[in-house]
């Protein structure tokens, strides 16, 4: 019998739940904690659950698949909407630690292969580029309107930073992405698709590392692009794309307009869905769900993209 252990992660401590006698216990979050939560897990079979928290699941992540113990990640808005499906609306740490372990074995959870490394260091990468996005954008909305010659001095001085590093975070993950052989060809194949430029590409790979371990549907849900169908008695409401990687959605909106005019398929295809009266922003939708789905297909494949791919 495979024991499951549910895990509430925190900055400070980690709530964990087994399931087979009930026990709680609470380790530090922290190397030494995670050390003393592999000899309380123990050698027996076991799955351990919990819902991913950014940074703070990392250390535990790393120590639970050095020991070989089967990993399930649950996101937080289902483990919540299984509480209240149970009646517990409480919510503290002891309560969601022992809720994840009996949600793994009410629904079957499947454990799935950690990230490695690798990924982790692209992922905290891109994170930080992204943040000085922001920072740029909001230091030329600045500079736009100050006035005050020291001001001025200093947003320009700030954004000469920005671009800077932005720099070195974009050339830390090409040099991250040249020393991985799987990655590298992975790169090269989005690269090849009309549209995606390297940002997509990389984006790409941080933000969906399961491209090409899926069917078409699932990469398309992964990703938000799937239309969920709203239906009742003789009522039915219009489709619409939902949930999934929010980031990942965005990105692809700006390589869904440049593959429209140099991508004669996906041209005919969006022309096809305006002249049934769909509007555009669902026609574009459409293209970004084609890209995805294409994207999986020709990484499961191991082959570039060609004229006749789509």
């Amino acid at each position: 019998m495979q024991d499951t252990i549910g895990i509430d992660i925190s900055k400070p401590v980690l709530d964990a739940f087994r399931l087979a006698t009930g026990e709680h216990r609470q380790f530090p979050n922290d190397k030494p904690g995670c050390k003393a939560l592999m000899r309380w897990i123990g050698r027996e079979p076991a799955r351990v659950v919990f819902e991913p928290t950014g940074p703070y699941h990392r250390v535990l992540e790393q120590s639970l698949t050095r020991a070989g113990i089967a990993i399930v990640k649950v996101n937080p808005r289902y483990a919540r909407r299984f509480a209240e499906a149970t009646g517990e609306l409480a919510k503290t740490d002891r309560i969601d630690a022992a809720l994840l372990a009996r949600m793994a074995v009410v629904l079957d959870l499947q454990a799935r292969p950690a990230r490695a490394e690798i990924h982790h260091d692209l992922r905290e990468l891109s994170v930080a580029r992204q943040a000085l996005i922001k920072d740029r954008i909001a230091a030329r909305n600045r500079e736009q309107v100050a006035q005050n010659a020291l001001v001025r001095r200093q947003i320009k001085a700030r954004l000469g930073q920005i671009e800077k590093q932005i720099g070195e975070i974009e050339t830390a993950m090409a040099a991250i992405v040249d020393a991985d052989e799987t990655l590298q060809r992975r790169r090269e194949i989005l690269a090849s698709i009309p549209g995606i430029g390297p940002i997509t590409a990389m984006a790409l790979i941080v933000e969906m590392p399961e491209l090409g371990e899926m069917d078409g549907k699932q990469a398309a849900s992964l990703a938000g692009l799937a239309p969920m169908t709203r239906e009742s008695g003789g009522w039915k409401g219009r489709s619409r794309i939902q949930g999934g990687r929010a980031s990942l959605r965005c990105g692809l909106y700006m390589p869904a307009l440049v593959a429209l005019r140099i991508n004669p398929d996906l041209r005919r295809k969006y022309q096809a869905l305006k002249e049934a009266g769909k509007p555009s922003k669902v026609a574009i939708a459409a293209i970004m769900r084609k890209l995805i789905v294409l994207a999986n297909a020709l990484i499961r494949d191991n082959r570039k993209w060609s004229p006749n791919a789509t």
